[in-house]
């Protein structure tokens, strides 16, 4: 299954937000603070919404995906020009595997009350046009308590679209953080929930039964044989006196068996890729990157659109990769058409996608690349005038 469209309503930075048609990679450009990782934001809610109370610490469903401490409540998600009308919305268009098409509509508010808990105003489920689910509905009327869930994250009602609600909950998102994974067992405390951040990245690894874990190993030790020097062997081992799992690679060296690396004291860029190869091959599930290109060398960047494609390919169904970047090496493969970009523009009223003009179409045209054409239109203006503006 692949999400073909998004619309959002009231939602973060947008006020209004349609990306039209999309394909197997998404990658969406923009000034800081525009909204890319926003955007992803509204899928990794819909995971959350979508995920069974039991399968989450906190609980999953519609109340806790918006109270969650990383949302922090409706006022918090609820775009600064949501005036008169404060419904946020969500819509998602998605296509099966086997062409079957489907649409999921939520909407929801506050309740206005003194716990002021949030209260659907709409949720519509579609198969191939067939209405499955249109609420409030005449069950609702007779008990609008049933209005602070969705049936999305409920099992005993989703049972006629529980193919979208398995797609949305198995979202999988990775910004791994170098130092979180290097340091877990020093940094201790709690793991941020589904841990966005790589800090319990290496027990995801140790979760993974024996042969997947040592085929997709195996392939990333030879991606990494052709960008590490010196790099010779990677290996995922327990240790008998504490028990942790660590990852180990071994460097050529004058030692005739080389010399063996734990996670700690590895190249970031190293950690990256490991961490980025690996979420590419685990599983078909909707995966969301933000800024891949951290730590990376420039030519490897380069490369990462074609890893992409190669791995979306070689799995039994492609995966869908949405991927937030401010790269000119990522984006200036020439496999990247326009159609493949999201460019987010900051206006009064929001953000909003900022479509081709006549000149930049002639300029793709003339064969230039997205990052030649659509990435200069994203810089800050006044960039050339940080410095003088620190000036006493």
């Amino acid at each position: 299954m692949r999400i073909t469209r998004i619309q959002l309503k009231n939602w973060l930075n947008f006020q209004k937000l349609d990306t039209g048609a999309l394909g197997e990679r998404v990658f969406i450009i923009g000034p800081n603070a525009a909204g890319k990782s926003n955007l992803l934001e509204s899928l990794r809610f819909l995971r959350d919404v979508a995920l069974p109370a039991g399968k989450k610490p906190q609980g999953g469903g519609l109340q806790n995906a918006v109270t969650t401490d990383t949302r922090g409540g409706l006022s918090k998600l609820r775009c600064l020009n949501a005036k008169k009308d404060t419904e946020v919305r969500l819509q998602i268009d998605l296509t099966s595997d086997d062409g079957t098409k489907w649409t999921y509509d939520l909407g929801f508010k506050g309740e206005g009350q003194a716990n002021n808990r949030i209260k659907l105003s709409r949720e519509r489920i579609t198969k191939n046009s067939a209405v499955l689910c249109d609420r409030p509905d005449a069950r609702d009327k007779a008990d609008p308590e049933q209005l602070t869930q969705t049936r999305l994250e409920l099992t005993n009602a989703n049972a006629a679209f529980r193919e979208l609600s398995h797609f949305f909950s198995e979202t999988t998102y990775l910004h791994l953080v170098p130092q979180l994974l290097k340091y877990s067992s020093k940094i201790g405390g709690t793991v941020i929930e589904s841990d966005p951040f790589g800090q319990g990245f290496l027990q995801r690894i140790a979760a993974t039964n024996e042969k997947t874990r040592k085929a997709r190993l195996n392939r990333i030790q030879k991606a990494l044989d052709t960008v590490v020097p010196q790099f010779k062997e990677l290996d995922f081992r327990q240790d008998k006196v504490t028990g942790l799992y660590h990852l180990e690679a071994n460097f050529t060296h004058w030692r005739p068996t080389g010399a063996w690396q734990r996670e700690n004291q590895l190249s970031d860029g190293t950690l990256r890729l490991i961490g980025l190869l690996w979420s590419l091959m685990e599983g078909n599930s909707l995966l969301l990157l933000e800024e891949p290109e951290l730590s990376l060398n420039e030519e490897v960047v380069r490369q990462l659109p074609k890893v992409i494609h190669r791995i979306q390919t070689q799995n039994k169904t492609e995966r869908q990769v949405f991927i937030t970047t401010h790269s000119e090496a990522l984006l200036s493969d020439s496999s990247i058409p326009a159609e493949e970009v999201l460019r987010l523009s900051a206006t009064d009223t929001g953000t909003e996608i900022r479509p081709l003009d006549k000149q930049e179409k002639i300029m793709l045209k003339s064969g230039l690349s997205v990052a030649e054409v659509m990435l200069p239109s994203v810089n800050p203006a006044k960039a050339n005038q940080l410095s003088l503006a620190l000036s006493s």
